[in-house]
């Protein structure tokens, strides 16, 4: 799979952009463990615009996390071209690697970005959201890429025409969350209107799946049944980066990876653990990291109370005790 001359390879699994999750430590682990293809958390077009330190250091990307995207949303369309100029010259404004690809986010469900227009509240406005991708596409250097949803609710599932639309202006990736903005995240994710997206023979570029793939099978019929390009990862990775491991396991053997032991998912938490103090510090490095924390022991008998205190203690050293305890207690 192609986007532009980025060539990600044979069926890529690609880690999700999310809010709070995807950050430098988060990414960096997630490649080190299989992902093909990275994103940057929500960058705010209008933060970038006004200058806003913590909005611009989200662009910061590292050569070790390459190659990485950068995405950016916001719905007023003078906004977005000049963040996405921003964003194509990161490496010199944030420092780092900079972006391989600029993605537009016209898929976040949430009310605060929804709510006003952006993100998947734009499928309300699919004129503007396809001038919005033509005047990023004409600003910047760099691929512009999409990510969005089938439409707003079930009575505007507007995404295969959608697509064409996108494509006519020149992105060169599209990514579909099998869902519309109103289901938020509830329900299943429809594949069969990716499909249908995929299997149009006026689309020419490389369309990347999104939505309910947990595991080796989920993604082998994503890819067997529908036909999708990619595969990008969301939820299912939260304290859990070595499910692009196990997928790619899965796609080249048929069956399941033999499971982590609890020995390696502790060195899996210490190694994510130093990054994020190397990127963060103390204590935001280790309060940062708590939604992986406590995801990764899942399934541990009698874990209530080890899990409280690994996600409530800010001191560093004990933190490292209860790592400790549970690699002597549990493997």
């Amino acid at each position: 799979m192609k986007i532009g001359s980025l060539d990600l390879g044979e069926r890529p699994l690609l880690l999700a952009p999310m809010e709070d999750v995807t950050d430098l430590s988060f990414r960096v682990l997630c490649r080190e463990q299989g992902a093909d293809m990275v994103y940057t958390e929500f960058v705010n077009s209008d933060g970038l615009v006004r200058d806003v330190t913590k909005t611009i250091a989200k662009m910061r990307t590292l050569e070790e996390e390459a190659p990485v995207g950068i995405q950016i949303y916001g719905h007023i369309p003078e906004s977005m071209v000049e963040a996405a100029r921003m964003a194509d010259q990161a490496a010199k404004i944030a420092g780092g690697h900079g972006a391989d690809v600029i993605d537009i986010n016209f898929g976040c469900p949430v009310s605060k970005i929804a709510g006003r227009g952006a993100g998947s509240g734009m499928m309300r406005e699919p004129d503007k959201m396809v001038a919005i991708t033509k005047a990023v596409v004409e600003a910047v250097g760099k691929p512009v890429t999409v990510k969005t949803r089938l439409g707003w609710d079930d009575n505007s599932k507007i995404i295969v025409e959608l697509a064409e639309r996108l494509q006519d202006v020149g992105i060169q990736a599209l990514t579909i969350h099998g869902r519309t903005r109103c289901q938020m995240y509830k329900g299943e994710a429809d594949w069969s209107l990716i499909g249908a997206v995929k299997a149009n023979p006026r689309m020419h570029i490389p369309i990347i799946g999104n939505g309910d793939i947990t595991d080796g099978p989920s993604a082998k019929q994503a890819f067997d049944r529908y036909g999708v390009d990619g595969i990008m990862i969301g939820r299912a990775t939260f304290g859990h980066p070595w499910i692009f491991r196990e997928i790619k396991y899965y796609l080249e053997h048929g069956e399941e990876m033999p499971p982590l032991s609890v020995a390696e998912k502790v060195a899996l938490s210490r190694r994510h653990l130093a990054l994020s103090l190397a990127f963060k510090g103390e204590p935001r490095g280790i309060y940062e990291m708590r939604r992986h924390l406590s995801c990764y022991f899942k399934g541990l008998p009698d874990f209530k109370q080890t899990r409280m205190r690994m996600v409530t203690t800010l001191d560093l050293e004990e933190l490292r005790d209860i790592l400790d305890s549970i690699e002597q207690q549990y493997d």
